[in-house]
């Protein structure tokens, strides 16, 4: 082992403990720290629409994951916010695609605000009237979304992509699918998913791991066996479902967005293809770009025009999009730089600028106790470490992009969309 993989390893340490029902326990002490973070996550989000647990397949309506989000905070002793900040924490939690995470920061009642947490995910409480007053709440966010032109054209990418993979519903579903979940599909959902074996705790700061197992025993959620739960995912096409959609909204400027639909890796390649999707779009549009300086110095583009991609079980894509005046001439301009990239190979000098950004921010995360809490959850989450994301950017070469262009970005498996301000009229 080198210095380099020796430092590494040191900087991503952190204690780790698999309890035998799968309960995966990841604390990092940090020593001068008051202030303590702790995400607990489970492998359920969007995507996840239809699955077999000991037996039984259970299918679901778009949005049951986020919904399940909300009603978590909700039980018998009352609302889990308020229980929070009797005891000074602060708390959140997300949905996205491929997880839910759970969530708080405090600098005192360490153990009261942990119980809090193992008390809301392992204890859930639903009611016909629960339901049925979250349906109306979640109703108005999802309204709320659809005012948004980034994330109106992040999902009319995936619809144009997808013809069947659940990437391409909303992550909190419509008011049309929501208004089908009932208490029961609730329980169903949380029996396979928020069991133990399905959960990761992950704790950075003041804190210690005999603190995280004592409030694991206190919550009784040391006990109890893996269910076996089966995901199911529909075939998919290598094809777009559409080549074009035109949108229009009330905004100021038309919105551009051109995604690319690349083929799942297998299990063993999925952290580097993630690597080079994630530094794609800096390679293409970033602010070190040649194109970036043409669309920006052009005014053809807004600073904020750029690339990111989504990796889930079943579904890889790369998505560009920004604001401009000229979507046509934009999109243009990004296929043919895409091109003169597969034929010249990448800029070596930008390429080492975005590997070592990329790394910085790896790195920024490691003195962070939020950062560094939530990057643990999330590398447990897709099966690897947090060492083995920094060591697999550190071998990352300029080489592996040039490859990767070769088969990746095709025009062929793309789609595009525009939205227009309303009435006015398309190029």
């Amino acid at each position: 082992m080198n210095d380099n993989t020796t430092a590494l390893r040191e900087a991503a340490r952190c204690e780790k403990k698999v309890l035998e029902n799968g309960l995966v326990l990841l604390v990092r002490p940090m020593p001068g720290f008051r202030d303590v973070h702790v995400m607990c996550g489970t492998r359920f989000g969007s995507v996840d629409r239809s699955f077999t647990v000991n037996g039984e397949r259970v299918d679901l309506p778009a949005g049951v994951a986020h919904f399940l989000e909300h009603k978590m905070f909700e039980s018998e002793q009352g609302d889990a916010f308020t229980q929070y900040a009797a005891v000074g924490a602060s708390a959140n939690a997300f949905t996205s695609f491929d997880k839910t995470c759970y969530l708080f920061s405090t600098t005192s009642g360490v153990d009261h605000a942990l119980d809090i947490l193992l008390g809301l995910v392992g204890h859930p409480y639903f009611t016909d009237e629960t339901v049925a007053k979250e349906q109306g709440i979640i109703g108005q966010e999802i309204r709320m979304y659809d005012d948004s032109p980034e994330w109106r054209m992040m999902f009319a990418l995936l619809q144009g992509l997808y013809h069947a993979h659940p990437a391409r519903d909303d992550i909190a579903g419509t008011e049309e699918s929501i208004a089908r979940i009932t208490p029961q599909l609730l329980y169903r959902c949380t029996d396979a998913f928020y069991a133990p074996g399905n959960l990761v705790l992950a704790a950075a700061g003041n804190i210690t791991m005999q603190q995280v197992e004592d409030a694991v025993r206190r919550a009784g959620m040391d006990g109890g066996q893996i269910p076996d739960v089966q995901r199911h995912a529909p075939a998919e096409p290598p094809q777009p479902a559409k080549e074009r959609q035109d949108i229009t909204m009330s905004i100021a400027k038309p919105f551009l967005g051109v995604g690319f639909k690349e083929a799942p890796p297998a299990p063993q390649d999925r952290l580097k293809t993630e690597l080079i999707c994630d530094m794609l779009g800096e390679l293409i549009c970033g602010s070190m770009t040649p194109l970036f300086r043409r669309l920006y110095d052009g005014g053809l583009a807004s600073a904020d025009f750029g690339g990111e991609f989504l990796s889930v079980d079943g579904a890889l894509c790369v998505l560009f999009s920004g604001e401009t005046r000229q979507p046509e001439t934009v999109r243009t301009m990004l296929l043919e730089e895409i091109g003169r990239l597969r034929r010249e190979g990448v800029d070596r000098t930008i390429f080492t600028l975005c590997k070592n950004q990329m790394y910085g921010q790896m790195v920024c995360e490691l003195d962070s106790t939020t950062g560094l809490a939530g990057a643990l959850c999330s590398s447990e989450l897709k099966g690897r470490s947090l060492f083995d994301e920094m060591q697999a950017l550190t071998a990352l070469q300029p080489e592996d992009i040039d490859a990767a262009l070769q088969t990746m970005l095709c025009t062929e498996r793309s789609t595009t969309a525009v939205i227009w301000p309303e009435k006015e009229e398309a190029e």
